[in-house]
């Protein structure tokens, strides 16, 4: 599968990271990378320097809560969880990111 590059991942982090918090409970920021490059066979790699700042400005918009825990390999990280607020907020990327790739699709099918 080919490698995509950053600018077709912009507009879609949050709801990658929304989905995967909602699927999966909480879970720090390295998991959550790991999770999304594995989960589309390594097509995405979400860089850090994407990741922390996402999941900061979405902690900030309250869709996401975030509290200091410990991995299972002994490190201190920080643990994000999907709030009611964010749920609601993965509902409308859903819909936005489904009328979007519906909307391309025809426009490939007639062009």
């Amino acid at each position: 599968m080919p490698k995509h590059t950053n600018d077709r991942l912009q507009g879609t982090l949050d709801l990658l990271i929304l989905n995967i918090l909602a699927r999966g409970g909480a879970q720090h920021g390295y998991a959550i990378a790991q999770r999304i490059h594995h989960a589309t066979d390594g097509s995405l790699r979400i860089e850090e320097g994407s990741l922390y700042p996402a999941l900061q400005r979405m902690t900030h918009e309250k869709w996401l809560r975030a509290e200091w825990g410990v991995t299972n390999t002994g490190r201190k990280a920080r643990f994000y969880t999907i709030t009611p607020t964010g749920r609601r907020q993965l509902e409308q990327e859903e819909r936005r990111w489904l009328t979007l790739t519906e909307a391309v699709a025809r426009a490939l099918r007639l062009a």
